[in-house]
């Protein structure tokens, strides 16, 4: 794809209390886990901003990754800052504290260069933004987004206007139940496409993913994992994966779709496995390819008839 990926979201510090164990500081944001895990399969340009305190090694290793940092501002200020702890059995989470900083003012902007990016990803910022966005960008092949009970509360009329604009939407089971207002999954999803994306993935945590779109329904199962240690980012990670996945493919078919939906699980399953972005630091694309083809036996069967 000529332009590649192009990611706008948050780039963060976080403090994380996970295990009885406190991580303070340490790289979050939505941008941050989504380049970090789409690196792994394509080039990323990334559009977010930071403030003056943003350790410089946390911006040195997305370099390192291949991100494209030419959209990332640092201003005056610091940086935005979350502060969360999860339960022993890391089902829920308490936010502690939440430090807009200098993502309260942000206004992302793409470089020239990008607005002819092919792939799209809007990541959990005011539906406002997101649409700006969308306006700057010139024929994008895939437009996709994530949001938020925050926004679907709060900011529906503008989330509307954002979502008859993209082609896919990526949220979690209880958003998309609050979104449609529709309890059964199927009957939301069915809601929701009717607002504007023709595909609609629920991220079902242990659960795996559910995808609905025009070629009807797929299932992704969570791996099983005997060890979670930190679920943050998870949900981003899967979105990098999947948006990743069909970047290096050149392709949004819907049996890439349905491939990309299981490189989503995988860089997700990876993600948990440590704090922070400290897995994905480590990952190979050997251990990529491992755990894939170990999803794939996961879910195959004979068909054997009676």
């Amino acid at each position: 794809m000529s332009n590649g990926l192009v990611v706008v979201g948050s780039v963060a510090l976080d403090s994380v209390e996970a295990n009885g164990t406190v991580h303070d500081d340490v790289l979050g944001g939505s941008a941050s886990f989504f380049s970090t895990a789409a690196s792994y399969f394509a080039p990323v340009k990334l559009v977010a901003v930071v403030g003056e305190d943003m350790p410089e090694e946390h911006l040195q290793f997305l370099g390192k990754r291949g991100v494209d940092l030419l959209g990332l501002e640092r201003k005056p200020g610091k940086t935005f800052r979350w502060k969360g702890r999860y339960s022993a059995d890391l089902s829920s989470r308490e936010s502690l504290d939440t430090q807009l900083n200098v993502f309260a003012d942000f206004k992302p902007k793409l470089p020239d260069a990008w607005r002819d990016a092919e792939l799209l990803f809007l990541g959990n910022i005011h539906p406002s933004l997101q649409l700006d966005v969308v306006t700057q960008v010139k024929k994008p092949r895939l437009v996709a987004m994530d949001t938020m009970n925050f926004w679907i509360g709060g900011e529906p009329q503008a989330l509307a206007r954002v979502l008859e604009r993209v082609d896919l939407i990526v949220i979690n089971d209880e958003e998309a139940r609050e979104l449609s207002h529709e309890h059964n999954l199927p009957k939301a999803a069915r809601a929701i496409r009717a607002m504007g994306p023709k595909t609609v993935i629920v991220k079902r945590g242990e659960s795996g993913a559910l995808l609905f779109h025009e070629h009807g329904v797929f299932a992704a199962p969570a791996y099983p994992l005997e060890r979670v240690v930190d679920p943050t980012g998870a949900g981003d990670t899967f979105a990098g994966g999947f948006m990743g996945y069909l970047a290096r493919v050149r392709d949004v078919g819907p049996q890439a779709v349905r491939r990309a939906m299981f490189y989503g699980s995988v860089m997700a399953s990876f993600c948990v496995e440590d704090y922070s972005l400290d897995r994905l630091r480590t990952l190979t694309d050997g251990e990529i390819e491992g755990r894939y083809r170990a999803f794939r036996d996961l879910t195959h069967f004979e068909d054997v008839r009676l």
